[in-house]
C-alpha cells in the first residue's frame, strides 16, 4: 500500500552493505513457490498491476537495490516479489510488471511521479491485446487505508490527548498531518460524529476497482483478470511496542481492513475478474507473530529473508506466500 521511501533509501544505503546480505540464491530458500513441480496453465504475456502490496517493496535485499526492470528504482519494487515469483513458477516468457509503491487506480491510466523523482508510466501501458494473464492488486490507496494507519501510532499503550480535539484532514492522510501526530486514538478520530469515514472511503473506492478490471478486459479481452487481495498482516489486538498501536485502535484497524478486502472482492464480482485470495492462507501470520513466522514487518528491517524492507508491508515470506496463493488458485481453476 502506500510507502515514502525518499528519506529511507538515502539512509540504508549508508547503513547497509550489500555484501552482507544474502546472495540471490540464497534469497529463495525453503517455502519458495518455484521449489514445487506446478501442474498450471500455460501463459505467454503476463501483465503484473499495482500497489506496493504487489510490489512488494523492499528498499536493500541480497539483490540490491530495488528492480528496475519494468519500474523506476523509486517503485521500490522488489526482485522476487509475488508477481516475479509466479512467473518463474510458471515459466512465462513474457512479463510486464508495473506493480509500484503508492499506486492507485488513477495511476493505471496516468502516470505515477515518484519521491526521487521517477515517473512510473500508466501501468495500462504494459497490457496488450495478446496479455492472457492479468493480476491486480490494488485498492489500499485509493481507500486512504495506510495513510490513515498513521493517525494509530502512539508513543503509549494508551491514548494520550483527545483526539477529538484534532481538526479532521481530507482523506487520504498526509504523512505529517496533525492526525499523525503519536497520540492513538485514531478508532474515535475516524468515528467522530458518528460515520466510520474510513468504511465510507473504502466503499467509495469500489466503483474505481470495477472500472479499472473493465478497462483491463477492454485492452486485453483473453486475459485472465486475477484480483489478488491483501494478505492478513494485520492483528485483532495490538502488540505495542513492537507494533505502537493501542489494542482499541488495532481491533479498529483489523475490523477496517477485513472491509477494504470486501470490497476488493465485491469489486472482482462486479468488474469481471477472479479473485484469489492471499488473506484466508495467511491468517496466523501478521506482524505481531516472531520474525521467522510474520509475513509483514513492522519497522522494515527483516531477517526472512535479510532486508530492509517498507514498515507495514509483506516481506519475502509474505512474497511467497502470495505467490503459492495465486499458482493454488491457478491449478484449482484451469479454464479451457
Amino acid at each position: 500500500m502506500r510507502t515514502r521511501i525518499a528519506v529511507a533509501v538515502a539512509v540504508v544505503a549508508g547503513l547497509v552493505s550489500i555484501s552482507s546480505l544474502p546472495s540471490p540464491a540464497a534469497v529463495a530458500g525453503e517455502g519458495d513457490p518455484a521449489a514445487t513441480s506446478v501442474t498450471a496453465p500455460r501463459f505467454e504475456e503476463y501483465v503484473a498491476l499495482g500497489d506496493s502490496w504487489s510490489a512488494d517493496v523492499v528498499l536493500l535485499d541480497g539483490h540490491g537495490f530495488p528492480d528496475t526492470t519494468h519500474v523506476p528504482v523509486d517503485c521500490a519494487q522488489s526482485h522476487v516479489n509475488y508477481p516475479k515469483l509466479v512467473a518463474r513458477e510458471l515459466g512465462i516468457p513474457v512479463i510486464r510488471d508495473a506493480t509500484c509503491g503508492s499506486a492507485t487506480t488513477e495511476h493505471f491510466a496516468a502516470p505515477q511521479s515518484l519521491p526521487l523523482g521517477g515517473t512510473n508510466p500508466p501501468q495500462y501501458d504494459r497490457l496488450t491485446a495478446t496479455t492472457d494473464l492479468v493480476t491486480v492488486g490494488i485498492g489500499g490507496n485509493d481507500a486512504g487505508f495506510a495513510g490513515a494507519a498513521l493517525a494509530c501510532i502512539s508513543l503509549l499503550p494508551i491514548e494520550t490527548i483527545p483526539m477529538d480535539l484534532l481538526p479532521l484532514p481530507d482523506l487520504p492522510v498526509p504523512l505529517f498531518s496533525t492526525s499523525t501526530l503519536p497520540v492513538g486514538g485514531c478508532k474515535k478520530y475516524f468515528t467522530a460524529g458518528g460515520v466510520d469515514r474510513l468504511a465510507v472511503a473504502i466503499a467509495e473506492s469500489e466503483i474505481k476497482l470495477v472500472r479499472a478490471f473493465r478497462r483491463i478486459r477492454q485492452l486485453s479481452p483473453d486475459a485472465r483478470i486475477l484480483a489478488v487481495n491483501y494478505l492478513a498482516a494485520v492483528p485483532q489486538r495490538g502488540c505495542w511496542p513492537l507494533v505502537p498501536v493501542t489494542d482499541r485502535d488495532m481491533t479498529y484497524l483489523y475490523d477496517t481492513f477485513q472491509k477494504l478486502n470486501a470490497m476488493v472482492a465485491r469489486a472482482a464480482r462486479r468488474g469481471g475478474a477472479e479473485l484469489v485470495d492471499t488473506y484466508t492462507p495467511t491468517i496466523g501470520h501478521h506482524m505481531c507473530k516472531g520474525p521467522k513466522v510474520r509475513y509483514a514487518e513492522a519497522y522494515g528491517p527483516s531477517v526472512n529473508d535479510l532486508a530492509i524492507g517498507v514498515p507495514a508491508h509483506p516481506n519475502s515470506a509474505g512474497a511467497r506466500a502470495q505467490a503459492r496463493a495465486v499458482l493454488d488458485y491457478l491449478r484449482s481453476s484451469v479454464v479451457e
